[in-house]
Order: C-alpha cells, then sequence, then structure tokens
C-alpha cells in the first residue's frame, strides 16, 4: 500500500527542517481542488495501565489527551485490548466507530509476534503473543485494520527487522518513535519507508500519561470516524517529532524495570 515518498515535517528535535502547526482545533483545508479534509492530530501508540508496563488510567489519558490539543490516540496495549473494551463500557469509545464528544480513540494493540513488536490499528484482538508476523498482518487485515510496525530499527527494543519486514504486506511505518533508545535509530526507519514507498506515523509509545502527545501524527481525512482516521493513515501526513525529556524516559525505564521483577517474583511463586 505504498503511496510514495512522504514529506518529514519535524517539530521539535527537527531531523530535517519543518514547520509548526497550530494545534488543539481541526483545520479544514481544500486538496487540489477536491473535496475538503480535516487535519486533525493523533498519537497512534499509546499504553494504558492494562499494559504490563503502563501505568496510566483510562480517564486520566483521556483527560490529558484533550488538555494537550489531541483530536484522538490509539490504545495499543501489549497484547490484550481490555482497556478498548474499558473504553467501550464506560462511554469513552463507540462500537460504530463515531467519535464521543468530538475525540476519538482508535482500537488497536501491540502485538508480540515471534519476531518483534507490530502495532494491529482499528482492530479488536486475542492476546497473540509469539504469533507469526506474517499470520498476524493476516489476522489484522482480515478485520480491516493496519498492520504498522513500531521502532523497527530500535535494537535495545523488540522491533521487527528489516530482512522480515521485507516480505510482510505492512500498511505504515512508525518512523518517529518519542521513547527510542538512539535517535538514529528512528532516522533508518525513515529511510526504510521511504526506499520502500510506504505512508509513515509518529507516536509517542507513552506508558504514562504526561508522555502522550509527544509525537503524533497530523492526518488529513475525509471524514472524523475510525474508517476516516484508517484511510488518513495511508495518504501522506505531517509528523510532529519531540522526544521524551529524561525523566519521562526514566520513568518509562523505571516501570519496565519493576515489571520484570515483578515477572519473576510470580515465577518463582509459582514453582514454590
Amino acid at each position: 500500500m505504498g503511496q510514495g515518498r512522504q514529506e518529514w515535517v519535524a517539530i521539535g528535535d527537527r531531523p530535517l527542517p519543518g514547520v509548526r502547526l497550530r494545534f488543539g482545533r481541526m483545520e479544514t483545508l481544500m486538496n487540489n481542488g477536491e473535496a475538503e479534509s480535516t487535519k486533525v492530530r493523533i498519537d497512534l501508540h499509546c499504553h494504558s495501565r492494562f499494559s504490563a508496563d503502563g501505568i496510566s488510567e483510562p480517564e486520566e489519558m483521556v483527560a490529558e489527551a484533550k488538555r494537550k490539543g489531541l483530536h484522538g490516540f490509539a490504545i495499543t496495549d501489549h497484547n490484550t485490548c481490555a482497556c478498548v473494551d474499558y473504553f467501550l463500557q464506560h462511554g469513552f469509545m463507540r462500537e460504530d466507530g463515531q467519535p464521543v464528544d468530538g475525540f476519538l480513540i482508535i482500537p488497536g494493540q501491540e502485538i508480540t509476534t515471534s519476531a518483534g513488536h507490530l502495532l494491529a490499528l482499528g482492530v479488536r484482538l486475542p492476546d497473540l503473543k509469539g504469533i507469526a508476523p506474517a499470520e498476524a498482518v493476516e489476522l489484522i487485515h482480515a478485520q480491516g485494520g493496519l498492520a504498522v510496525p513500531p521502532h523497527p530499527y530500535d535494537f535495545f527494543r523488540a522491533g521487527i527487522r528489516e530482512p522480515v519486514l521485507e516480505t510482510l504486506p505492512i500498511d505504515a511505518l512508525e518512523v518517529f518513535n518519542a521513547a527510542t533508545t538512539l535517535k538514529r535509530y528512528n532516522r533508518h526507519a525513515l529511510e526504510y519507508a521511504q526506499k520502500r514507498g510506504l505512508p509513515m506515523t509518529a507516536g509517542s509509545d507513552a506508558h504514562h500519561v504526561e508522555a502522550m502527545g509527544v509525537a503524533s501524527t497530523i492526518l488529513r481525512v475525509d471524514r472524523f470516524d475510525l474508517q476516516g482516521v484508517l484511510r488518513g493513515i495511508l495518504r501522506l501526513n505531517d509528523l510532529e517529532t519531540n522526544y521524551l525529556r529524561p525523566k519521562d524516559a526514566l520513568k518509562k525505564t523505571f516501570n519496565n524495570v519493576f515489571r520484570l521483577r515483578l515477572s519473576h517474583r510470580r515465577k518463582m511463586a509459582e514453582k514454590a
């Protein structure tokens, strides 16, 4: 589903010269005389307390996202859609994919495939941990969702590496991850997406609410609902690119250490 070379608009860290966009309200624009489209700011990679390494309460996520001028975010917890169910049960999301009070939460999951992490956007899936990446992509597409590998070149995190990416019919690539270990990993992802002609996304990879919206994708949508946003991801979009502050990065690292220690204690208790 390659869409040609995408303009890289950087705000904050400035990997390449960019422009600053005004956020917090929707902007309507004409596309070369075609039908009007709406510009919306979406964080496409966010975690809640339903992720083993996340601490964000669902209600806090919505409040923080609105406070920062986001028009929506994708909930992409590790190997679970429990937070999607929570949002639906508590009226923050609708089954028909329409926004609630002008705010849209995109259902999704960050699947731990046998080759690394894969974002499934626009779908609700069971725990698929360990699934082959090709099979995961097939299941995502069968439900009408998008398969978007995150942080593919971050060798300190579980990204799907280039030899496997080459074999997958992915829909887009996360070329900017605000929590990347080294900044050059984002540059490598950008170069690969350009080479392959893939649509590009940016996301905060927030595991606590303070990090939400640090990076986001500026989508041009023909309709502001789930299907309109999914279509928008496949177009040429602008990217807001800021990195996590050091204290936020340390907080994420602490969460991971705590998660690993808790997992170890549980395993030891089970053996006893």
